[in-house]
């Protein structure tokens, strides 16, 4: 089976227990707090044992800022569609577009009927849930006149309102095993969503081919469709099963998956030390590993082994070229901030301001930005201090090729060239715009991208720094104060965009409020790395 060259994501699939109801909420906190993309929850409307999974869903997403909710999956006999989409519409425009929608036929029959719905035969579920799929799409569909009719078997809507749209085009990710499940998600869903408790990591490519099949005969590219994939696992010391042994063992099999066609994996588990080691060293080894073996295969080169990636190369986590970190052209020049002499050890070269600028509008003072210490030129650095230096320009370079992806949309736009709807959602689902510049996201969302070892004290690198230095404090201020701007630099940006499609906007107000985030962001970036390189690597920040 194909990579279909999606990016990695991860999750966490926490048993909604009602015997510790915080604990639950705590665990999906967590799991945002350590990066994962995911939270996902099981949907058993009958276990007197669980919370509610919607009633769940809701009280999560407004205890966290970033992360995916998502059910795992929904319950559709016990769901009606046409409210089961209208719910998760609302939880998504409630939560800012974090709501994707995990779907499953049924199962449990028993439980079902005792709830008083009626038993399914296999062919009937698929046949329900098809129905279903039309009936949630067309309620998130208010653009289409009249009301939604779907006359099935099953299913009769006759004439229900449309509406609301959610806030980004939700996913429909299908819980499905046999033949017939398999061809709808190829056909009709987002999503393809198993658990390998019940179909094995051997059994995932003899899948995968049904749905490209099915999706090939839709007419749909199979890339179109997610793998998602709900694993559990136990850490220990020597390499066993699946997913069975040291963290890198978890790296090697959970890599070779992305290989055959899965992108998505969800830990099943709700002990926060695996949710913790899971997500700091197999997460980032695993986006590593993935990039490297994709760039190889592109330079036609040998792949570095995962294994060995787990163990710290930190060099191949550079996620932009050269070319992302300078000015992007410009009108006029701004004074050009004067880079601090380091000592002769400190190699790590912070990405320079060359001062020139696309707009004349100044959203802040650069002159009075502080500055912080400057460096001991007698201090010796050693090679993982600089490394850990490194990590933050690294980062910095992921926000500068968003950027540039941002500029290309936007003139795509401008130029007619693309639905400026579809704009608005890719730049929300981008890094740059998921981060909101909230300090408290700041380096826990990142970090995790560059590096198997950069662990962050506090839950954020500036109260870090704080602590371990003092001197720093006005220079961290200022740096809050500038995350805040470019923040209201994307929102302007997309009020922007909203007045193009409805306002009878024009292109050159576009272009003016992504030329003002690319003054702005270029320049806080800069200023950043030229302040803290030097003293994250002093005081040990990804030690």
């Amino acid at each position: 089976m194909p990579d279909y060259g999606r990016e990695p994501t991860f999750g966490a699939f926490i048993t909604p227990s009602n015997a510790d109801p915080a604990r639950v909420v705590e665990l999906s906190q967590l799991s945002e707090e350590l990066g994962l993309d995911l939270v996902t929850f099981q949907d058993h409307p009958y276990q007197a044992a669980f919370l509610d999974t919607w009633t769940l869903m809701s009280y999560v997403a407004a205890q966290t800022i970033r992360v995916t909710l998502a059910p795992n999956v929904a319950n559709l006999p016990l769901r009606p569609p046409a409210v089961l989409a209208r719910a998760a519409a609302s939880l998504d425009l409630l939560s800012g577009g974090r709501v994707e929608l995990g779907l499953g036929a049924g199962a449990f029959w028993d439980a079902i009927v005792a709830m008083g719905e009626p038993r399914r035969t296999p062919g009937e579920a698929v046949e329900a849930t098809a129905e279903a799929i039309e009936i949630i799409r067309a309620i998130w569909d208010p653009a289409t006149r009249g009301g939604v009719r779907v006359d099935g078997e099953h299913y009769r809507v006759l004439g229900a309102k449309r509406g609301p749209a959610p806030a980004h085009p939700i996913g429909i990710w299908l819980g499905a095993y046999g033949p017939r499940m398999l061809r709808l998600a190829g056909r009709a869903a987002d999503g393809w969503l198993p658990s390998a408790g019940y179909l094995g990591p051997d059994k995932l490519t003899e899948a995968n081919a049904v749905i490209d099949a099915a999706a090939a005969r839709a007419g749909r590219e199979p890339s179109e469709i997610r793998r998602l994939y709900n694993v559990n696992g136990r850490f220990s010391g020597r390499p066993g099963g699946f997913l069975d042994g040291p963290p890198e063992h978890w790296v090697t099999q959970l890599s070779a998956l992305t290989e055959a066609g899965m992108d998505t994996f969800i830990l099943g588990s709700d002990d926060p030390a695996v949710i913790d080691t899971f997500a700091r060293e197999v997460v980032p080894a695993v986006r590593l590993a993935v990039a490297d073996r994709r760039a190889a295969g592109s330079a036609g080169r040998p792949a570095q082994g995962a294994a060995d990636q787990a163990q710290g190369t930190t060099e191949q986590a550079r996620g932009a070229t050269e070319q992302a970190r300078g000015a992007t052209g410009g009108m006029r020049a701004a004074p050009v901030e004067a880079h601090r002499v380091v000592g002769s050890t400190f190699t790590v070269e912070p990405t320079p301001d060359h001062g020139e600028r696309l707009t004349r509008h100044d959203l802040w003072d650069e002159r009075t930005r502080p500055e912080g210490p400057g460096p001991d030129p007698d201090r010796h650095y050693t090679a993982h201090e600089l490394a850990t230096a490194q990590h933050l320009i690294d980062v910095h370079d992921h926000l500068r090729a968003e950027l540039r992806q941002i500029r290309d949309l936007v003139a795509q736009v401008a130029d007619g060239a693309t639905d400026p709807a579809q704009v608005r959602n890719r730049i929300n689902e981008m890094t740059i715009r998921q981060n909101n510049w909230t300090v408290g996201a700041y380096c826990a969302q990142y970090c995790r991208l560059v590096t198997t070892h950069h662990t962050i004290e506090d839950r954020s690198m500036f109260p870090a720094l704080r602590h371990g230095d003092p001197r720093l404090a006005d220079v961290i201020a200022r740096l809050e104060e500038e995350h805040q701007v470019i923040h209201g630099t994307l929102e302007t940006l997309d009020r922007a965009l909203v007045e193009f499609v409805h306002a009878g906007g024009h292109g050159p107000e576009l272009i003016e409020a992504v030329d003002v985030l690319t003054d702005t962001l270029l320049s806080h970036l800069s200023y950043e790395e030229r302040e803290l390189v030097e003293p994250i690597a002093r005081l040990g920040l990804g030690s």
